[in-house]
């Protein structure tokens, strides 16, 4: 399976820009490696266009999320449907739970090494707010790509083995931030 990916990562760099935009597109609905691979490589090749990858990168990636919000509405929507024909009233619970807290969760799996693809086809089974859906990706991708591309133009190949540690971090601080908020919000109650 290792070299199936490292073939798909090759022909992916083989297509320059182009492979770049394909496979962004396509990691947000199948399995193929991960854009930030090539991401990381443009970005150390070319540092002045290191944020035009990253634009690339975000907006592919986010249109690839609606392929997978599509196959989970028209494809998994069904066949949920049928799993839980006797359990319609739970399903709809957790449909609506998921319209309330989902754009979070989809958030969180487009800027951290959660696999984001899952959230895109669940998005669809579970018939999110489309636009709640489109924003929290483009946001949540667009503050990954372009965090690793401003961190690999500032301390080049020195930081490379170390960006999954700056994702968590910069994602932990979300989070505390976000808790921060919440808690500020309901002493001031």
């Amino acid at each position: 399976m290792h070299e199936v990916l490292v073939q798909m990562n090759n022909f992916f760099q083989s297509l320059g820009i182009q492979g770049l935009a394909l496979n962004a597109f396509i990691e947000s609905f199948f399995l193929v490696p991960p854009p930030d691979v090539l991401l990381i490589t443009m970005d150390l090749a070319r540092p002045e266009k290191a944020l035009y990858y990253a634009l690339i990168c975000t907006i592919f990636s986010a249109l690839g999320g609606v392929v997978g919000y599509l196959i989970g509405l028209w494809g998994g929507r069904p066949v949920f449907n049928f799993l839980f024909k006797n359990k319609q009233e739970q399903f709809k619970n957790v449909e609506n739970m998921y319209n309330k807290y989902g754009s979070w969760a989809v958030f969180f799996s487009a800027f951290t090494p959660v696999p984001y693809k899952i959230f895109t086809i669940a998005s669809g089974i579970l018939n999110m707010n489309f636009a709640k859906f489109f924003v929290a990706s483009f946001f949540g991708r667009g503050l990954r790509f372009f965090i690793v591309s401003m961190v690999l133009m500032l301390f080049g190949e020195a930081i490379k083995q170390y960006i999954e540690l700056v994702i968590i971090a910069v994602t932990i601080l979300i989070i505390l931030f976000f808790v921060f908020l919440y808690k500020k919000r309901h002493i001031l109650k």
